[in-house]
């Protein structure tokens, strides 16, 4: 029987030999035959006209030389005035709602034969570039995508040629001791060991400072995992969790479930992992911030002694180093404490805010990092690099042994395969980037972006302060600022810290019209988020514009043209009273 919740079940396909791949859109009788239509793959378009057959179209399209090199050389023509274009606009993206956007992508038909890369290079240029986001312009300062480095797009070039899996040596080589060096600087970075210390651990096969994953989520997923792993793990005859499973490793060793604390700030990558790893999301407490959107440290050690009258295994407890929603820093040294008389895993979700360390102002905002036993770096983030270049390191290098697998036909037990202690198989060499970065950017560069903006950040907060259609709404810790707009008639009310519930719930509902106007119009772009981290405390989350000053480019010019886009845009609002009825 199918559950009421699965939805409508569709008629059952016609069976496979009936099907056609490309129903519709077959060649009429009347077309020409297909071999003629095999042409113009990857070669000069002057001799697209010539007959191929199967057996040449292959050759022209996967070799490294002749008539698909000038096919490259035509493509990356086309695609480097494309990408110029692009990144000198300074506009957000093309205005308009984004449900008008799908109609080109409903075709789900697939093509009968291989198209033209012309044809192909047409289609993205009227109908993917343009609506797409520029995360590199100036005025995009709502989300933590930034701009790249001029570096990474011709390094990316040539990862993407080599193709190497750096899940295994026999598809990587050397670049497996590229990651671990790279992972190893990070590692120093944060913990702060010995020479002797990382001559030992940093390219020796056994041990393991960090692991490269797809994103900040999987670090955190994988983080839990080694600690799930090490604190139910094998005792005598018993396997441990991994092999017998959790519930009978609960069972053998006490307790009635596995908890893991940390700030209501947390990011949602915590409930993905609690539900993969079986511990269940309602074992996820999220406790409320205190002092400037800190976890509170009480709350905190309360939720850890509930936790043991509940025959609760309390498995980690968890910091965050900027978070995502308003880039507070939890009292990291507090945590640490707390983990250390619980006898629990300290993790720290340093995503966002793990880069300030480079920053030699600042970097004090993160005291007690080196303590955790595992962190979290995002490299797309304040390292400056592509999507899909997560990082977790480890205090322990043999932590990560805990969730280790083999293969017989590679990753082998002994081997210096990297795939043996991650969650994830195959992977690009995105790690070459992150070398890459480290080496050209340096430690002093890194610390100087870091500095640029958090400075940034505190400029946007400033100008808030300065002009009365806006209230900021927490001083901001790192370089995520949280503000609103305020509507003329609650300005008195907001000023004298009167306004009520209700008028909560109209300054929220005219600041999600706003942001949402303001990105469709696409002159600017801020993000907004409902948070708890301001100065109005748990009891009363409010709706908030969300600025993120991370990009390089941005001047203070470009936060003075954000800051007029919203306040004409709030006035137009005002005026219009559509608000009020959305």
């Amino acid at each position: 029987m199918t559950p009421a919740s699965a939805g409508p079940v569709p008629p059952d396909p016609a069976p496979l030999a009936e099907r056609s791949h490309v129903e519709n859109r077959s060649p009429s009788p009347d077309a020409p035959p297909p071999v003629l239509l095999w042409r113009g793959i990857v070669g000069s378009r002057r001799e697209e006209g010539r007959p191929e057959d199967a057996a040449g179209w292959m050759a022209r399209l996967f070799s490294p030389g002749g008539h698909a090199l000038a096919g490259e050389q035509e493509m990356d023509a086309r695609v480097d005035a494309m990408v110029r274009a692009f990144l000198h606009d300074p506009s957000i993206t093309s205005p308009g709602a984004m449900e008008a956007l799908a109609a080109p992508f409903d075709d789900t038909r697939l093509p009968a034969y291989p198209g033209t890369p012309d044809g192909y290079l047409d289609w993205l240029e009227a109908e993917v570039v343009p609506h797409t986001m520029r995360v590199a312009a100036p005025r995009f300062i709502g989300h933590m995508t930034s701009a790249l480095p001029y570096f990474v797009r011709p390094l990316t070039r040539l990862m993407t040629a080599m193709n190497q899996n750096v899940v295994k040596t026999e598809t990587s080589r050397v670049l497996t001791y590229a990651e671990r060096q790279a992972l190893a600087r990070l590692h120093r970075l944060i913990y702060g060991f010995s020479d002797t210390f990382y001559h030992r651990h940093a390219q020796d096969p056994a041990s393991t400072l960090g692991i490269v994953t797809s994103g900040g989520t999987l670090a955190n997923v994988t983080a839990l995992a080694c600690a799930r792993n090490r604190a139910l793990g094998p005792d005598g005859a018993f396997r441990g969790a991994e092999a017998a499973g959790l519930v009978a490793a609960l069972a053998h060793y006490g307790w009635r479930g596995a908890a893991v604390i940390g700030s209501a700030q947390m990011h949602y990558s915590f409930e993905k992992a609690m539900g993969l790893l079986g511990l269940g999301t309602d074992h996820l407490f999220r406790i409320p911030a205190g002092d400037g959107g800190r976890v509170d440290l009480r709350a905190m050690q309360a939720a850890v002694d509930d936790c043991r009258e509940q025959r609760l295994l309390v498995l980690a407890l968890v910091g965050v180093a900027g978070s995502t929603d308003s880039g507070c820093v939890d009292d990291l040294e507090g945590i640490a404490d707390l983990a250390a008389r619980a006898g629990a895993h300290y993790h720290v979700d340093a995503a966002w805010g793990g880069p300030t360390l480079f920053s030699a102002r600042h970097r004090g905002v993160l005291a007690g990092i080196e303590r955790a036993d595992s962190v979290t770096f995002d490299g797309h983030k304040q390292l400056y690099l592509p999507m899909g270049m997560g990082m977790v390191f480890f205090r322990d290098p043999s932590l990560a042994r805990a969730i280790e697998k083999h293969a017989h036909y590679t990753v082998r037990a002994g081997s210096a395969d990297l795939g043996q202690r991650s969650l994830e198989g195959s992977r690009p060499a995105m790690s070459l980037l992150l070398h890459a970065a480290l080496e050209l950017i340096g430690h002093e560069g890194y610390g100087f972006l870091m500095d640029e903006g958090i400075r940034k950040a505190r400029y946007l907060a400033e100008a808030v302060r300065d002009r009365e259609e806006f209230e900021l709404l927490a001083d901001p810790h790192l370089n995520v600022v949280l503000y609103r707009y305020v509507p003329e008639e609650w300005r008195a009310e907001v000023a004298a810290g009167l306004l009520s519930p209700e008028g909560h719930r109209h300054v929220g509902a005219f600041n999600q019209m706003l942001q949402r106007t303001q990105s469709e119009r696409a002159r600017t772009f801020i993000s907004r988020t409902t948070t708890a981290a301001t100065v109005y405390g748990p009891d009363q989350p409010v709706v908030a514009l969300r600025a993120v000053l991370a990009n390089p480019l941005t001047s203070a010019g470009d936060i003075d043209l954000v800051l007029d886009d919203q306040a004409a845009l709030g006035a137009e609002l005002s005026a219009s009273g559509a608000w009020r009825s959305a």
